[in-house]
């Protein structure tokens, strides 16, 4: 079987925008499935759109929605009804502010878990459904190494993550005997727009045109995730980040959290 008769013929990436999203949409389209592009940005998508139809030759579908509004999910089934989505893929996600709990209106940390937990588990629920009656499909669930453990200024964010990680793996479970690969990527720091502009404006870089340092690539990360697609229930990105994974688990939960206080002061210079 193809890739696209296994997971077409559309997919639909969420956080599309740039970065890893828009990359692996692109991944997908040269892969030969049509793409339902979701983000904020309309312009941005349309622009991705045409850049897409252009060098591939498939179809695309724009639809602009804002994923942590409580409208998320709602709208993006009732966008793609008509059509057969054979890939699921949720990258978005980030946590622009990087701020103490405290610190931000309990809103803030709402509209994350929203975005990050419910509508992922929401739209999951929906397009699974279509994908196990015809015995074929993929979920793919961008995690993070904050969700190895809590650590300071992103305490939503890093349960989040730690909820994506275990909800890939307990759908992995459920999913993987009926011809629906599910996989749970969980990344380190990446380079990508968004990490630019939070490390710009954090002091940690000099402009938004210099590379953060410790982060992979996003052509690392897109290699991976379609290298290691039917490789679940979770596939962890880069050898660093693979190798803090095991030490990790290797000692106690409260060193854990430690462990990740420590890096977060060294990363911030405090």
């Amino acid at each position: 079987m193809s890739f696209a008769d296994r997971y077409g013929p559309w997919a639909l990436v969420a956080g599309a925008s740039d970065g890893v999203g828009a990359a692996f949409a692109e991944a997908l389209a040269q892969r030969g499935l049509n793409v339902v592009l979701v983000a904020r940005r309309e312009s941005v998508l349309a622009e991705l759109a045409s850049t897409i139809e252009d060098r591939f030759g498939v179809q695309t579908r724009v639809l602009p929605a804002d994923l942590a509004s409580h409208a998320a999910a709602a709208t993006v089934i009732d966008a793609t009804r008509d059509l057969e989505v054979g890939m699921l893929v949720y990258c978005a996600g980030a946590d622009p502010d990087f701020k103490p709990f405290l610190s931000q209106p309990i809103s803030a940390a709402e509209a994350m878990l929203r975005r990050n937990s419910l509508v992922p588990m929401q739209l999951s629920h929906h397009f699974a459904e279509g994908m196990v009656s015809r015995g074929r499909g993929g979920i793919v669930l961008f995690g993070s190494g904050a969700g190895f453990a809590g650590g300071p200024n992103m305490v939503a964010y890093s349960a989040t993550k730690a909820f994506d990680m275990v909800f890939a793996e307990a759908l992995w479970t459920e999913l993987h005997g009926k011809g629906v690969d599910v996989l749970g990527l969980i990344l380190s720091k990446t380079d990508t727009p968004a990490l630019r502009r939070l490390e710009h404006s954090r002091g940690t870089i000099a402009t938004v045109d210099e590379r953060p340092k410790g982060t992979a690539s996003v052509d690392d990360v897109i290699t991976e995730a379609f290298d290691n697609l039917t490789n679940g229930p979770t596939w962890i990105v880069g050898e660093e980040m693979r190798a803090a994974a095991q030490m990790m688990g290797s000692i106690s939960r409260n060193d854990a959290v430690r462990f990740i206080m420590q890096a977060s002061a060294a990363a911030m210079g405090d």
